[in-house]
């Protein structure tokens, strides 16, 4: 029934028979999340990382109707410039496939996807979670309720720093997702290694990784986790200035009335405007990061399933 709907590149194909590492990627930091020539100079370096630490990466996306579990240079090309790219989160995935539309895959809908081909361990920038003032909003990102629900790990700079950090962890300990620190007792928040939050576990090896999860799942406590990774700290932002840099933005949205899926590309767009680049340049090496410990976890769950 999956193949009706889903197109495995042949390299990750492989990958999946041999048991080997793979490791998934969004397609909306592509599509949505970066300026052109950046979005596609970094998803093309993002896999050569993942390759080089000696895994198989897997960018998601839907192209023409399509369902793609890896990517060619044509389809990053065409995610890269193209303008009817549509922001697929879960309950877009159907109509973006009925109507042969692009969609370019949030958190929820790669781990939606990289779930149904097998694929464990997906690394990306940050997670969505419950954005400010969500109290009157209820402005709640879908990844948060995949998270809950889905086998699969993720690993990331911590929520988007736009977003209610507080709030998210609170709906994430409701839902049992564990916050894991990998070396860090402390959340980081996207630009900064600082939060004032603490993690739930702190790890400081792939392999001591490896082996919760698969406990995890093998005593069948569904749903995935967040393996929030600091960004390295010679690109760090300082935490004050992006804390103001953000509040002036959430302001000037509020101001222009956005709203809903709109609100996390004005938000960065503005803050990299607001830092004069720096918030870009933050972004691109926090996910390079992310994509290097993500390799590592699928290359020691791998040898477990192997086991």
């Amino acid at each position: 029934m999956l193949k009706k709907y889903i197109d495995i590149k042949p390299e990750v194909l492989e990958a999946l028979h041999k048991g080997e590492a793979i490791v998934a990627l969004e397609s909306t930091i592509i599509s949505h999340g970066m300026p052109y020539p950046e979005n596609v100079t970094t998803a093309q370096k993002v896999e050569e990382i993942i390759r080089n630490e000696g895994a198989v990466p897997a960018t998601i996306a839907i192209i023409d109707g399509r369902i793609k579990v890896g990517l060619d240079e044509k389809q990053l090309e065409h995610l890269a410039t193209s303008k009817n790219i549509v922001k697929t989160s879960r309950r877009d995935i159907p109509f973006v496939i009925s109507r042969k539309l692009d969609g370019g895959t949030t958190v929820a809908a790669t781990m939606i996807i990289a779930a149904l081909a097998g694929i464990k361990v997906f690394a990306t920038g940050g997670i969505g979670g419950v954005h400010r003032n969500a109290q009157e909003t209820f402005d709640i990102s879908a990844d948060l309720q995949e998270l809950a629900t889905t086998n699969v790990a993720v690993v990331c700079a911590g929520p988007k720093s736009i977003l209610d950090l507080g709030l998210t962890l609170e709906y994430l300990e409701t839902n049992g997702v564990p916050v894991v620190g990998f070396k860090t007792d402390e959340l980081p928040a996207f630009y900064s290694r600082k939060s004032g939050f603490k993690v739930d576990y702190r790890v400081d090896t792939a392999e001591e990784l490896a082996e919760a999860i698969n406990i995890k799942w093998g005593l069948g406590l569904n749903g995935g986790l967040v393996i929030a990774n600091p960004i390295p700290e010679e690109y760090e932002i300082d935490h004050e200035f992006i804390s103001k840099a953000i509040n002036d933005a959430v302001e000037e949205a509020e101001s222009q009335g956005v709203k809903g899926k709109e609100m996390t590309p004005f938000l960065l767009s503005k803050v990299k405007e607001i830092t004069k680049g720096d918030s870009l340049t933050a972004n691109i090496h926090l996910v390079y990061n992310n994509a290097k410990v993500a390799s590592q976890l699928a290359i020691e769950l791998a040898k477990l399933y192997r086991d």
